[in-house]
């Protein structure tokens, strides 16, 4: 009999993390079997209150538990926000096109990230980090409002210790105390791409974060000799159903939830306000 699509399984809440003063990190432990490929999201559901997509946060090569770091920034986040180990809740999913690894294997790989947007690239550094042979460089650059916003604090500094595995470039906008991790500058994300240790004709670039940040990051990145198809953006904005039915994440052509939300920037270039 084929699974309802709308049924969610039910997910009992392991842990809840906090990682910033609106930023939380929840560890669900699927009642049944749920993977995913890194890139897809799921919708998450609170009983009484609604549903919403986020991507898993974690390693899908993990299968007994899920993490999903999330903002709190409407009616369901912050009903999860309020929500203790033991409830249980909803998973509907995996939905969505992940990255296609694939095409990443035998290249140097750059990721940028701004913000909670961290939380979908986390996903896929543990993946590239599990089949670390496969490809060449990775370096991560990561960009946080201030100290107190940079998101898996403890993650990034121990990914800084780990080269020449991985390479971590950490900005900070403002750091008014000095309580910046060791080796993090002051500056907007974009000021990680200066000087790339990478050639852009080897290498593809990944990109998640609140628009503006993707927006200024893509351009120098373009500036900085990649092709727009080597420009790989994560557009989760505006997805509901997670089928491509009710049509809120439509962008074009193009439903967010059913054709990504992994798009390169050569899918995208020639739509109007893509970053609104």
């Amino acid at each position: 009999m084929e699974k309802n699509p709308y049924q969610p399984i039910e997910a009992k809440l392991l842990d809840v993390i906090t990682e910033t003063s609106n930023i939380k990190t929840f560890v669900l432990q699927p009642l049944e079997d749920i993977g995913f490929k890194t890139g897809q999201f799921m919708e998450v559901t609170c009983p009484g209150v609604g549903e919403a997509p986020f991507t898993p946060s974690s390693s899908p090569f993990i299968k007994e538990k899920l993490e999903f770091t999330i903002m709190k920034a409407g009616s369901v986040t912050a009903a999860l926000h309020d929500m203790k180990p033991g409830t249980i809740l909803g998973l509907r999913g995996p939905f969505g096109k992940g990255y296609p690894l694939e095409d990443f294997e035998g290249k140097d790989v750059l990721i940028v990230g701004g913000g909670v947007g961290l939380a979908p690239l986390r996903s896929l550094l543990l993946t590239l980090l599990e089949e670390r042979k496969k490809y060449k460089k990775i370096l991560l650059n990561y960009g946080a409002k201030t100290p107190n916003d940079i998101v898996y604090k403890g993650c990034v500094c121990g990914w800084c210790e780990i080269k020449p595995t991985l390479d971590v470039r950490l900005t900070v906008d403002s750091d008014d105390n000095n309580e910046r991790p060791k080796g993090c500058g002051v500056g907007l994300v974009t000021t990680t791409c200066d000087d790339l240790p990478l050639d852009p004709k080897k290498s593809i670039a990944i990109v998640c974060g609140p628009p503006i940040m993707m927006k200024f990051t893509t351009l120098k990145l373009l500036d900085c000799g990649y092709v727009p198809k080597h420009i790989y953006l994560s557009m989760e904005k505006n997805m509901s159903c997670g089928l491509g039915i009710c049509g809120h994440c439509m962008l074009d052509k193009y439903f967010c939830c059913k054709d990504g939300p992994v798009f390169t920037y050569e899918q995208l270039k020639d739509i109007p306000d893509i970053w609104a």
